[in-house]
């Protein structure tokens, strides 16, 4: 062994390279919490912007579907124009949209300001992992790194109540966008001496025709599924689902033609890589549909306060930043396929539970669910995202990354959209007491906060047995979603263990 071999665990160690993961660690965090945090922030704002039922899913999800079609597209730009340059200008584009989300003035244009805040954070999320690869060259630290990275991206998920029910409890609901202001400035000031640059060398053009391909796709065909759970097929959605799908199917064969392609499909014929990116999204899909419905059942159902549904909902952040750090140490000592699976599994049993939940169910048998839940997802989160990002070489960080974090993201819509679309579609056929005008039934049954206000405008008994009917509606439909989920996640969980047969993480130090 020479004295270079000797050396060189030493010399592929960034300085001051924990110092910029916490920055990274700030904006990931960030994005994840702006997935959930309008949970709790519901109720307030369908008071304040009187939406519609499907005008409250699109505030919920268009975000995440905004992020999910044009992660590919900004992780490959970011491997092009440098990733450090995209953070730091997503960073300021994401505070600045963030002020227009507060001030909105009706559903419309909450709707147009969640998409506009999802561009921004497409910028922000393929950066932060890609960048995490280039700063820890030791596989070892590396899992540590994006064992914490993941604890920060699904514990977001499930902090977002938490942060959201502190601030209604002072402050009016736009209160829950104005905190990304400070953090993102953080991030820009601190990012601008701590981060180094990295870039593909030789990344070949940005093709634009592409670009318009996956986010005409992902956004037709989730909105096709969103639409056809809560109405039925119509020809609208199948026209969707056809151009969607048609825009997938061009994009990939146009992928396989380029010499440069914003993504690299080939990846996707190996069988670890495929497994891991369906753990992925299946895994956040849990999660986040998890923790968004729990927040109106705890207030809208047991009437509690924005702090207190945030306060048993923390249980599921701290166990997925508990198993996020543990989550690469575990998957060398036993495997990944049983880490993984185990994960999954845990999510899946806690959706389980949802089939138990009443109005008189207690904290503590919600807080045991929702930490399981989130144990499970830091788990499968961290290990897949690990085996996506080990995969590909490290100038092909950023696209790699966004194929991880597209599976995130699109997890967490459909999460919001298909488990949501179950609990609003059995909702919406409870019976309302004799007596109640069909204007104020037809505005019950919109969504619940609908049948609170509803219920608030008349006759005491009249209105109590009107809310009564919604809520047991509603609890019902939480029900089924929670089986549905269940059975999902519990079905993945198969699936990874046969997918990931012979998946390992790295353990070579790695030489820039």
């Amino acid at each position: 062994m020479t004295s270079t071999d000797l050396k060189a665990p030493e010399t592929v160690r960034a300085p001051g390279r924990w110092l910029a993961l916490s920055v990274l660690v700030f904006a990931v965090l960030l994005v994840a919490v702006d997935a959930t945090v309008l949970g709790l922030a519901t109720p307030f704002l369908s008071e304040d912007l009187a939406p519609s039922g499907t005008q409250l899913l699109w505030i919920g999800d268009v975000y995440s579907f905004v992020i999910a079609g044009l992660l590919i597209s900004m992780g490959s730009l970011g491997d092009r124009i440098g990733r450090k340059k995209l953070l730091l200008t997503g960073a300021v584009a994401f505070g600045a949209v963030s002020v227009l989300n507060a001030y909105a003035t009706s559903p419309e244009m909450m709707i147009v300001a969640r998409a506009l805040l999802g561009v921004a954070g497409a910028t922000l999320m393929p950066s932060t992992l890609a960048l995490i690869r280039n700063l820890f060259h030791d596989p070892r630290e590396r899992s540590l790194a994006v064992g914490i990275w993941g604890a920060a991206a699904s514990a977001g998920a499930a902090v977002g109540p938490l942060v959201g029910g502190a601030l209604l409890e002072h402050f009016w609901w736009g209160s829950v966008f104005l905190i990304n202001l400070p953090v993102m400035a953080i991030l820009v000031v601190v990012g601008i001496k701590l981060i180094p640059e990295s870039r593909d060398p030789n990344p070949g053009p940005w093709d634009l025709i592409s670009v318009a391909l996956s986010l005409i796709g992902m956004i037709a065909v989730v909105y096709a599924i969103k639409e056809t759970a809560v109405h039925g097929l119509s020809a609208g959605t199948a026209l969707a689902a056809v151009v969607g799908g048609g825009a997938l199917f061009w994009f990939v064969r146009r992928q396989l033609t380029l010499p440069s392609p914003l993504l690299n499909v080939r990846l996707f014929h190996h069988r670890g890589f495929s497994g891991a990116v369906l753990a992925d999204l299946l895994t956040i899909l849990g999660l986040a549909g998890l923790v968004f419905f729990l927040s109106q059942f705890l207030q809208l159902v047991q009437g509690r306060s924005p702090l207190e549904a945030g306060l048993i909902e923390l249980p599921a952040a701290i166990g997925s930043v508990g198993s996020g750090l543990l989550a690469g140490h575990l998957a060398r000592r036993a495997s990944v396929r049983s880490t993984v699976s185990g994960g999954l599994a845990a999510v899946g049993l806690a959706l389980g539970a949802c089939v138990l939940l009443t109005a008189d169910t207690g904290p503590l048998a919600m807080g045991v669910a929702l930490f399981l839940g989130g144990f499970g997802a830091g788990l499968a989160f961290t290990v897949t995202a690990d085996v996506i990002l080990s995969s590909v070489p490290k100038e092909q960080a950023g696209a790699a990354s966004a194929v991880s974090e597209t599976a995130y993201e699109l997890g967490a819509a459909l999460g919001i959209a298909l488990l949501g679309s179950v609990v609003t579609g059995v909702y919406r056929g409870f019976p309302t007491p004799d007596g109640v005008p069909a204007d104020a039934a037809d505005a019950a049954r919109d969504s619940l906060g609908g049948a609170v206000q509803t219920a608030d405008a008349l006759p005491q008994e009249q209105g109590a047995a009107l809310l009564s009917s919604a809520q047991s509606a509603f609890t019902d439909g939480l029900h089924i979603a929670g089986a549905i989920g269940s059975a999902l996640l519990l079905a993945t969980a198969v699936a990874a263990w046969f997918l990931l047969k012979g998946q390992r993480l790295e353990d070579g130090v790695e030489h820039p």
